[in-house]
């Protein structure tokens, strides 16, 4: 979490919860009952990304189960249908967003954080159209107030315009630590969804203990408003304002996430 009242709230996760790999001692105790895993990794990390919402709806009990299962403080995020986002008009999404938000999301009540839509790499930016797909994004459901990250895989996303139209909508750009997407540091909304890509095998925290230290740096510019300087950014920086951050690791030596989100979670406390 953030030091100071002018930081927003700094939050570090994994990707899901379920992987064979991080069972017998690699991050859940040997012997840890499965049914009790979202338990235990909700207490080691401080948000989580809900990666099955990509693949299929999900039913209200479950969201109602996962709420009770974690911490009062913990936040989830979560990946948007991709019947949403892997079409050739994006327009024409609608009734895909408008079924992904009946199907039981506001049972997370306080624990629903930003909700992800992660587009393909050949998806190029139409600018149009992409301004109606904005549009159709809710901001709220149920009462609670929807946050909304944008992944873009594509260099033709890469301009001002399209940084200017995720501040019209308060959505946030994300940024992707990956040797091949493009990387866009700017800060779009009130808070800023970062996905690092680049875990090692041979690192026993996944990213070394330099790398984690200028991820803190980051995550706490980020956290003040402000792109980290040695990042790549896009468009003019918005006034600096408190914004708080969702970083998770993710993909890459997956094996390790948990214990480099648990590593920079301890830089970030000293």
């Amino acid at each position: 979490m953030a030091k100071d009242k002018a930081s927003g709230d700094i939050r570090v996760g994994i990707g899901g919860w379920t992987y064979e790999p991080w069972r017998g001692g690699m991050f859940y105790p040997k012997g840890h009952a499965q049914a009790r895993e979202l338990e235990y990794a909700s207490r080691k990390v401080t948000s989580i990304e809900i990666n099955g919402t990509f693949y299929g709806s999900q039913k209200s009990a479950s969201f109602i189960k996962w709420a009770e299962e974690t911490p009062d403080d913990f936040v989830f995020a979560m990946k948007a249908p991709r019947f949403a986002v892997n079409r050739r008009v994006l327009a024409e999404a609608g009734p895909s967003i408008e079924k992904f938000f009946a199907s039981g999301v506001h049972h997370l009540k306080s624990k629903l954080g930003p909700i992800l839509w992660q587009f393909a790499p050949h998806k190029k930016y139409e600018p149009d159209d992409f301004a109606k797909f904005m549009a159709l994004l809710p901001q709220s459901v149920e009462g609670l107030k929807l946050r909304h990250a944008i992944e873009v895989r594509h260099e033709s996303f890469l301009v001002p315009e399209f940084m200017a139209l995720l501040r019209q909508h308060n959505a946030a750009i994300v940024y992707a630590h990956h040797d091949h997407y493009p990387e866009a540091a700017d800060v779009t909304a009130d808070f800023v969804y970062a996905r690092l890509q680049s875990s090692a095998t041979k690192v026993e925290t996944g990213y070394t203990t330099a790398d984690l230290k200028k991820w803190k740096a980051r995550a706490e510019d980020w956290a003040k408003g402000t792109p980290p300087k040695d990042l790549p950014t896009v468009a003019k920086p918005a006034k600096p304002a408190k914004t708080d951050v969702f970083l998770y690791f993710i993909s890459g030596a997956k094996e390790r996430n948990p214990a480099a989100a648990q590593a920079l979670i301890k830089e970030l406390h000293k």
